[in-house]
């Protein structure tokens, strides 16, 4: 707050599609359900719809009970897999491997994006935001010199055409 001087750190919620790499991020105040939840739901509506998968964290917003085998879902994270209908997996505790693409992202995430941020001043997470989402685009259209195209346009060749639509309604918490 510009007038209290009073500062909250954020966390950044980053996921990223499997053949593009193509990437979302946004700032929240937490991990907590309903943060965690609406960050998914914000992510679709990115994309601009659904992949069949979601692979995300072991964290307590996801998992209830993790399990090596069959870990249980928070009913909350449940309830967004069956509204949105698609699949999660959670990834199992201690294998990174499991979700090396968004391990992969969250460190593009904090080179390309949280670098440029980081000596700014925010007075609102919609601010941060809007200055994340500025450079994300510019992230995700950067080329790759890996595959010679960027993410964007590997998004649209690859990605796009296989997510489902999302439902007629917005999710609501």
């Amino acid at each position: 707050c510009p007038t209290t001087q009073e500062t909250r750190t954020a966390q950044v919620f980053v996921a990223v599609l499997g053949a593009s790499n193509y990437t979302y991020a946004e700032a929240t105040y937490s991990q907590q359900l309903e943060d965690w939840v609406m960050s998914h739901a914000r992510c679709f509506e990115f994309l601009g719809g659904v992949p069949e998968l979601v692979i995300p964290d072991n964290l307590r917003s996801a998992v209830s009970k993790p399990c090596r085998y069959e870990p249980d879902l928070n009913p909350t994270y449940h309830q967004l897999a069956e509204y949105f209908n698609v699949a999660v997996i959670p990834a199992r505790p201690y294998k990174p491997k499991d979700k090396s693409k968004a391990e992969v992202g969250v460190q593009i995430v904090e080179r390309w994006i949280m670098a440029r941020l980081r000596n700014q001043t925010f007075y609102s997470l919609a601010h941060l935001n809007q200055e994340i989402a500025k450079l994300l685009d510019v992230m995700n259209n950067k080329m790759m010199k890996q595959y010679q195209q960027s993410r964007k346009q590997l998004f649209d060749m690859l990605d796009k055409s296989a997510l489902k639509p999302l439902p007629e309604k917005p999710y609501h918490y």
